[in-house]
């Protein structure tokens, strides 16, 4: 009789455990499945759609909208439960507006996530939501950081004794929100504390370039192309010559990855005994801690990867399973106005 009921039991358990999964299919499109942030995004979210169930294929949007939307066109077409979309390009409402209209026609759940969509939008339909951070805060974090690293040994950063702190800024992506948000924020908000104190404002290296930044013109976000860009910097503005870069800040951190890669093939940032030039991202990727630890880097700001898969599989099993799209939500996570699934950013130096 025990035994029939520890049967009963464990039969129960398993039913008990499968009535929970949403066994739907989801088809996931990547911006770049290149992009190392991403990735680490893309991991945590497969582990969790396995965990509830969910299958899913991953398209690659190679960085070009138009292969994006054709695949997503193509998933509609062809039947799917849930799309979830890392948009392209964020710099126009239509591209977004019209994966929205197509979805709403096939009656097709949408979740975009991480590249920013705007709140009209995802309104516009209303088994669609959007989970990723207040990008404005990344930039505005990193520039407090900058600002409040440099007043801890200001002297000792400003290189030639001019009193003023020179800069490089590396920008992700020309139209990107989220790169026009940190790239203006992350000196604004460095020169509000600088001023505050009573030193002046940072000054972009090459009095030149009127726009105050260098920019990946492909949109990905490079490493490679921060380290060449680093590297024809160093060729002219040097120690010797008084007038070296005194800071980098980067819009993520393989941009500041690249340019400590170009510092240390000329001798600094190898760590201790060596000239230690500031640079600060934006994600906490492995890399970039680890480039902490050693101390060739600054400081960044945690983008959580593994936050941001939690609350995409929490709301998609909720779309596939007709529920309240937002139940079950950790409660790190706030939801703003019943369209948007916000995940905060942290400062970042160190364990």
């Amino acid at each position: 009789m025990k035994k029939l009921l520890s049967l009963v039991l464990a039969l129960f358990m398993v039913l008990s455990m499968t009535s929970v999964l949403a066994e739907g299919n989801a088809q996931v499109f990547w911006y770049n499945m290149s992009d190392v942030y991403l990735s680490s995004v893309r991991e945590y979210l497969n582990a969790a759609f396995d965990s509830k169930g969910i299958s899913y294929t991953d398209q690659d949007g190679g960085a070009v909208q138009a292969t994006q939307t054709d695949q997503i066109t193509t998933a509609i077409a062809s039947g799917t439960d849930l799309l979830v979309v890392n948009i392209v390009e964020t710099g126009a409402d239509g591209i977004s507006q019209n994966v929205v209209d197509s979805a709403k026609a096939a009656d097709i759940p949408l979740v975009f996530f991480n590249r920013s969509i705007s709140k009209e939008v995802v309104q516009s339909y209303d088994k669609a939501t959007f989970v990723g951070t207040n990008y404005e805060d990344a930039g505005k974090m990193e520039g407090d950081m900058v600002g409040n690293y440099l007043l801890a040994d200001y002297d000792k950063y400003d290189l030639n004794g001019d009193g003023v702190i020179s800069y490089v800024m590396f920008k992700g992506d020309e139209a990107n929100q989220e790169a026009i948000a940190r790239t203006k924020y992350g000196v604004e908000n460095a020169d509000a504390i600088l001023t505050a104190a009573g030193k002046p404002a940072l000054k972009f290296y090459d009095e030149a370039n009127a726009a105050k930044y260098l920019v990946d013109q492909a949109g990905t976000w490079s490493r490679q192309v921060a380290q060449d860009y680093m590297t024809t910097i160093l060729a002219e503005y040097t120690v010797d010559n008084k007038n070296m870069v005194e800071l980098v800040i980067a819009n993520n951190d393989e941009m500041a990855i690249g340019a400590i890669q170009a510092l240390q093939a000329m001798g600094f940032n190898n760590g201790e005994g060596t000239l230690t030039i500031p640079v600060f991202g934006v994600d906490a990727t492995d890399d970039a801690k680890a480039m902490i630890a050693d101390g060739f880097m600054a400081g960044t700001i945690k983008q959580d990867a593994e936050g941001m898969a939690e609350a995409i599989a929490t709301v998609s099993a909720n779309l596939i399973e007709g529920k309240d799209m937002y139940e079950g939500l950790n409660e790190n996570f706030t939801v703003e106005e019943g369209w948007k699934v916000v995940i905060p950013y942290a400062e970042y130096t160190g364990e």
